[in-house]
This record gives structure tokens, sequence and C-alpha cells, in this order.
């Protein structure tokens, strides 16, 4: 079977995507790669998704200089002994790589959601993943 692993969602402000996504892409694998190691280069799956303006909100208000990462990964990985030094070093990674390139002023409002799959609910090709 197929192996699926870590896969990204990523929601920015429009405005900040437009013409950078090669440079988010390649940030944002190499983040990936910087905590999970090289060989996980091929499997990193990336979507961006721009937002137009004022359609971010916090607190009832629009707030543009909001991102949204959701991380797709292994629930096992919850249960390694490192899982909070793996996790803590996703979550900055992205963060990093995020602001370096849509601009630093987006570090605040940038939320990375880290969602496990048990591989019995994991499927590639319409195949659960091993």
């Amino acid at each position: 079977m197929r192996s699926a692993m870590p896969h990204l969602t990523a929601h920015l402000p429009e405005n900040r995507l437009d013409g950078n996504e090669p440079e988010l892409i390649a940030a944002m694998t190499e983040a990936i790669v910087e905590v999970y190691g090289e060989w996980a280069r091929d499997l990193v799956g990336i979507r961006l998704a721009g937002v137009p303006g004022g359609r971010f909100a916090q607190g009832g208000k629009a707030a543009d200089t909001n991102v949204s990462v959701t991380l797709g990964v292994r629930a096992g990985l919850f249960d390694r002994p490192d899982a909070a030094e793996i996790s803590a070093r996703l979550g900055a990674a992205l963060t990093d790589a995020i602001t370096r390139v849509a601009g630093e002023d987006l570090r605040a409002g940038t939320t990375v959601e880290l969602v496990a799959s048990p591989p019995e609910r994991t499927f590639v090709a319409g195949a659960p993943v091993e």
C-alpha cells in the first residue's frame, strides 16, 4: 500500500499568497523535512488556499493577518516519547516558514493545528494506508 504523510492545508490572506506559491511550497516542505528528515520530502502534500480580504475574522472583526495551517499526521506521532518536542518543532518550523515568505506581521495570527489520522481511517487511492 502507499503511504500518506504529512499533508498540509494552509489558508492565507489572498494578497499574501498571490505570486508567493512556489516559495511558500518550498519553505513549508523544508520545514517538514527539518523536523522529520529527508525521507519525508517526497511524501509532503501541500494545498494552499487564498482567503479574500475581510473573510478571516477574530473576535467578530476582520483580521487579515491570520493564517490557518492544518497538518495531518499519523496518530502514532502522539504515542512517541518525544511527541511534545516534535509537535512544538512542527508548529514553530511551519510558522517560521510562512512568516519568512509572506511577512513577519502574520506571526501573531498564525495557527498550526496537528490533526491525527489513525491508519484505519486514512486511505490513499481508495486503499487503507499501512
